[in-house]
């Protein structure tokens, strides 16, 4: 029997043509197909979104301790732990470094170019073209865009897991905004839109990478092509003081925010998956505790687990997540 493969596909993006950074509208996304794959038979997908600054294909990388994907999922799938199954790693990265897989204004329609990206393998590869057969993972960032998807597209995802996830964006977010403040103090609105216009040469100079993840959050949460950075920030950069009502629109996209409008599509799913390290940098342990708090609260079924560690070196919980979804699928 032929080993598995990874093909990595070249996927030209209607939903990314003229997004707003002028980002590739084509990218290489890696797609593994199991031992013996035959287009005869039909598999599962788990589409395993990748986290910020970073892209699918990273989970290809060769680690001097740890599996790439395709080790892993060769040893799940040898061992039984999982059913052979088509694992596909989509590039939602922008020159900020990520988009929250969601449509903005201010980076592109990432959520569309997803939805564009299931129906692009579904027409290419060998697939059980069923949400019941399908799958979202991720982790941080890839957690965040596995809720949110699973929310917002239950005819697509029926399965979800969602690693140390962005939750509970009070906590998340908001300590680190003093960080920009200070920032901001030594480098003004064009320091800014120097480091959003050539993010690593800004990073080498000593930009705080916190800085630009908030500027790349405000992208996705608060577009506003009529601002001086095509964006709205909710603190004031010169007094510090809090802006509610752009708060408001940052926490529209807080999962937490979100469950209540949303349950009846992530009660509809085969398996909700949800996990967190103890001692997450990010406070994020504390989201996915009043996540799955509201989760019960609207009887909703999932599986929960925190685990000794941090936000970092988590691929070991891929093992747990990918085989409880392989056990859910459908046939």
């Amino acid at each position: 029997m032929p080993g598995s493969q990874i093909i990595v596909e070249n996927i030209y993006s209607i939903a990314l043509e003229h997004n707003a950074l002028n980002d590739p509208v084509e990218r290489r996304v890696p797609v593994y197909l199991p031992a013996g794959y035959s287009p005869e038979s039909k598999y599962p997908v788990i589409y395993l979104l990748a986290a910020f600054g970073s892209r699918g294909l990273k989970f290809l990388n060769d680690d001097l301790w740890e599996e790439n994907i395709q080790q892993r999922l060769d040893r799940l799938i040898a061992s039984g732990g999982m059913r052979p199954t088509i694992v596909v790693m989509p590039d939602a990265s922008t020159r900020y470094g990520g988009s929250q897989y969601l449509n903005s204004e201010a980076l592109g329609d990432y959520e569309d170019a997803m939805l564009e990206l299931v129906r692009i393998v579904d027409r290419k590869y060998a697939t059980l073209a069923a949400p019941g057969a399908r799958a979202v993972v991720g982790h941080s960032s890839g957690g965040y865009g596995a809720l949110r998807l699973a929310m917002r597209h239950p005819g697509t995802f029926g399965l979800a897991a969602a690693h140390s996830a962005d939750l509970h964006f009070e906590l998340a977010y908001r300590p680190d905004f003093g960080e920009l403040l200070r920032y901001y103090e030594k480098v003004g609105l064009e320091g800014l839109q120097a480091l959003l216009a050539d993010p690593l040469a800004a990073l080498q100079r000593g930009a705080p990478h916190t800085a630009l993840n908030l500027l790349a959050m405000a992208a996705a949460y608060a577009p506003n092509p009529h601002a001086p950075l095509g964006f709205d920030l909710p603190i004031d950069l010169h007094s510090g003081v809090w802006l509610p009502d752009t708060w408001q629109r940052w926490l529209g996209h807080d999962p937490l925010h979100m469950l209540p409008h949303h349950a009846d599509a992530l009660r509809s799913l085969l398996l909700l998956y949800i996990d967190c390290g103890k001692y997450d940098e990010y406070n994020l342990l504390y989201g996915a505790r009043l996540f799955t708090q509201q989760l019960r609260q609207h009887t909703i079924t999932f599986h929960y687990e925190e685990y000794e560690g941090g936000h970092r070196h988590m691929k070991h919980r891929y093992d747990t997540s990918f085989t409880a979804i392989s056990a859910a699928f459908v046939s």
